[in-house]
């Protein structure tokens, strides 16, 4: 896996890579935003009369939407392909990209806002995992093809097509932490955040391989057994990323698991 060299990530601007429609026609900034309104971790919600938690699905009976949201940083598609090929090593034999760089798509495979909720929401297995990487605003995240947001409440809408199986969703961008609210933290969820609501994450400027959080999720995946230990594990390579750098506002990712899913085994694990 590339990584990014702590002297390339120092070239990154500390300001928030934002998406917003008034920004859409200028150069974006090197970071992404989120909030720090909202804990580190919510208490998982009340779990369904069905029965114990599932600890582990096969890595085949996974379905999986990965997006890149934005062509100006190429660190988006990096994301998702790498992502891919960590879920490929493990088993996951359905996956679907979606990208805004025209180089990279498949015919009809463009991050535009509608494709991505048509994708998410045509999931069908027995889990569900969804990873979004791309600017982001306190409204949902930016998809740069249509120049619109996916939103936590049509995130949420299009992840009903998943029913109750198991169901993650990554969303790595500014403000991402805005995805944790309580339509969207049911208990057959898990939800990780590259930040809290009102904060700002790194790592999205034109020269840039991954972003900061990014970078650590793929780090980390090897090790992990569970998705509550990989949110773990990158958050804290987050918070040492940001302290070799002296970022004062840290990013400060957010995690959300439901208590159907509290010990949710990572593919393949």
């Amino acid at each position: 896996m590339r990584t990014v060299p702590v002297a390339l990530l120092a070239v990154a601007l500390l300001a928030g890579c934002t998406g917003g429609q008034r920004a859409a026609d200028r150069p974006p900034p090197s970071t992404q935003v989120a909030s720090a309104s909202g804990p580190a971790a919510r208490s998982p919600a009340p779990a369904p009369a069905t029965g114990a938690p599932l600890a582990a699905v096969p890595a085949n009976r996974w379905r999986a939407v990965l997006v890149a949201g934005d062509v100006n940083s190429p660190a988006f598609d990096n994301a998702i392909e790498a992502f891919r090929d960590k879920l490929a090593a493990r088993g996951v034999q359905n996956v679907r990209l979606l990208s805004t760089n025209p180089a990279k798509a498949a015919a009809g495979q463009i991050a535009s806002s509608g494709n991505v909720r048509s994708a998410v929401r045509g999931m069908t297995g027995d889990a569900c995992l969804v990873f979004i990487t791309a600017h982001g605003e306190t409204k949902g995240m930016f998809m740069r093809q249509d120049r619109r947001f996916v939103e936590p409440r049509e995130l949420d809408a299009a992840l009903s097509g998943c029913g109750n199986v198991p169901t993650v969703a990554i969303l790595s961008g500014c403000h991402s932490g805005t995805f944790i609210t309580p339509e969207m933290s049911k208990p057959n969820r898990i939800i990780l955040t590259a930040a809290a609501k009102d904060r700002t994450s790194f790592g999205c400027g034109v020269r840039d391989v991954f972003t900061y959080y990014d970078q650590c999720l793929l780090r980390q995946y090897d090790a992990a057994t569970t998705w509550r230990e990989l949110a773990a594990t990158t958050r804290s390579c987050v918070e040492g990323l940001e302290r070799t750098l002296a970022v004062r506002a840290t990013s400060e990712p957010q995690t959300f698991v439901g208590a159907a899913v509290a010990d949710l085994r990572l593919p393949g694990k």
